[in-house]
């Protein structure tokens, strides 16, 4: 599992920091959090293929967070792209996916599915058999989501308590895996006689913008990484409360009361070229701290 990122800026580009936008590569996919504008050619440098991306989820609809989504969309046109794609969003995003559908000239190849969420409570948007896609409304100036994506893990299989019940290696093992009980000389063996405990899968939580929030504490418990936006240091606070953002110290104090693992601060202000100063304000709340930079490749490592 690992986080790619493309942009990390907050309103205005930099030289340095393009707009916001997150790849996970995981679960043989590649899922794109936020599209900013630029976010294609960002991809170029990591030579990751739009044409990998079937699911973009976009936190909420300033401009730095979804306007890469034209380029993008007529791109994957350009290149034939006959797969569904599917992008989520705060309400509004079925409206400018329309929009997007009919700007400019180009022959559109392929469906695009807009899904609206407008729960205002903690829900899942998608499940699959090996990940969970959860999103919360947190507090910005306009309706912004905060996504989870958690890995499902299956108990670790007991081998030596399967064959003392007289199971012989083979496709007995993998529907006992898969939870099916089998039969074994007239007796009925049940997945959790030879199943340990639940394994706790690899967990990842991105913020959009938002001021510091409880939502977000619960949100991002236990987090394996916490992608919280860190706009301004704790000197521009009363700023950065007022515009509906957070500072090093609030996404620090988040990830401590989250009892999350690692803390990387994105959507830095323009008026920070250095950001240490944002890294040492974090640390001086919580030691794992990142700064998230533009290319970044992050590992999410697996659970023992």
């Amino acid at each position: 599992m690992e986080l790619i990122f493309l942009g990390t800026s907050s309103a205005l580009p930099t030289t340095k920091r393009n707009h916001s936008a997150i790849a996970l590569k995981a679960f043989g996919e590649v899922m794109l959090f936020d599209c900013g504008e630029g976010t294609q050619r960002q991809m170029t440098h990591l030579k990751l293929s739009p044409m990998k991306i079937n699911q973009i989820f976009i936190t909420h609809l300033h401009g730095d967070h979804f306007l890469g989504l034209p380029g993008l969309i007529q791109s994957m046109a350009f290149r034939g792209r006959k797969n569904s794609l599917h992008i989520y969003g705060p309400e509004g995003i079925i409206k400018t996916v329309e929009n997007i559908k009919n700007l400019g000239y180009y022959s559109l190849s392929f469906p695009i599915n807009a899904h609206e969420i407008r729960g205002i409570n903690e829900g899942i948007i998608r499940e699959t058999e090996e990940y969970i896609i959860k999103s919360c409304p947190m507090q910005h100036s306009i309706p912004n989501l905060a996504y989870s994506v958690e890995e499902k893990r299956s108990p670790k299989f007991q081998k030596d308590k399967a064959l003392e019940l007289g199971l012989k290696p083979g496709p007995d093992f993998g529907k006992l895996q898969r939870g099916i009980s089998v039969e074994v000389n007239g007796k009925i063996i049940k997945p959790a006689e030879v199943l340990g405990e639940k394994r706790k899968g690899r967990k990842f939580v991105y913020s959009g913008d938002t001021r510091p929030c409880a939502e977000m504490v619960k949100f991002a418990y236990q987090a394996d990484v916490l992608i919280h936006e860190s706009t301004f240091d704790s000197a521009q606070e009363d700023k950065a409360l007022k515009t509906g953002h957070s500072t090093s110290t609030h996404a620090a104090t988040i990830a401590k009361e989250a009892e999350v693992s690692n803390l990387i601060l994105f959507h830095m202000s323009t008026r920070y070229r250095d950001s240490d100063m944002l890294k040492k304000e974090a640390k001086e709340i919580f030691q794992k701290v990142t700064v998230a930079e533009d290319y970044m490749v992050f590992e999410v490592k697996k659970h023992d």
